[in-house]
């Protein structure tokens, strides 16, 4: 059953939270600022955390990133604004359809 909802949400036949307004509500409720929210890029916040991990870690440049359960790139986008070219993200999801978008944000 997640498996499928998350498929629809990807292929954009539902919304993780209803809009992009619920979506960036939700993302400042579980700790994301206001520049986070805005420097991702488009249809990168689905509304489908739980948490910001990145203010959980002192990211640097040349750091490993893994992110298991990525979705549409979210966190990933702003863990690669902190470690820059010189480290590496690797984004792993159980949708083929949100690796897509994760790319496609990417």
């Amino acid at each position: 059953m997640v498996r499928e909802r998350y498929t629809d949400v990807a292929k954009q036949r539902s919304s993780g939270c209803g809009n992009n307004g619920a979506a960036e509500y939700i993302g400042k409720q579980i700790g994301y600022s206001q520049e986070d929210l805005f420097t991702v890029p488009e249809g990168a916040n689905l509304g489908l955390g739980c948490g910001n991990p990145i203010a959980l870690v002192s990211l640097k440049a040349g750091d490993i990133v893994l992110d298991l359960g990525s979705g549409a790139g979210f966190d990933c986008s702003l863990a690669a604004n902190r470690i820059g070219n010189s480290g590496k993200v690797i984004s792993v999801d159980m949708t083929p359809e949100m690796i897509e978008k994760a790319r496609e944000n990417a």
